[in-house]
C-alpha cells in the first residue's frame, strides 16, 4: 500500500505469490529441494505437523507469521525498513521475495 512498512497480510499475499513460484510441479506443496535455502530442515519438521515432509499455504503462512512477528519487536503491527533489515526481518524475506 506504499506506506513504507509492511503488514501480516501483505507479507502473506507476498508469500503466496513466493510459494506458487516455488512449486513448480504445481503438487500445492513445497518439500525441502522446493524450500532449500529459505527453511532449514529443523525449520521445516517444526513447521510441518502433520510430519507430511512438505508445506502446504497454510503451513507456509504459519512459518510467515512466526517470522514476521519475530521481526516486530515493537509489535505495531508493521515491519519498518529497519526491521526487515535486521537478522530476522531477512528470514522472513527468504519466505516472500
Amino acid at each position: 500500500d506504499a506506506d513504507g512498512t509492511v503488514d501480516l497480510a501483505e507479507a502473506k499475499a507476498a508469500g503466496a505469490a513466493t510459494f506458487k513460484k516455488l512449486d513448480p510441479d504445481k503438487d500445492g506443496t513445497l518439500d525441502a529441494k522446493e524450500l532449500e535455502g529459505r527453511v532449514t530442515a529443523d525449520e521445516l519438521k517444526a513447521a510441518d505437523p502433520d510430519n507430511d515432509g512438505t508445506l502446504d499455504l497454510n503451513e507456509y503462512n504459519a512459518l510467515i507469521e512466526k517470522r514476521f512477528n519475530a521481526a516486530n519487536p515493537d509489535n505495531d503491527g508493521t515491519l519498518d525498513e529497519a526491521e526487515l533489515k535486521s537478522p530476522a526481518g531477512q528470514s522472513l524475506l527468504l519466505l516472500i521475495q
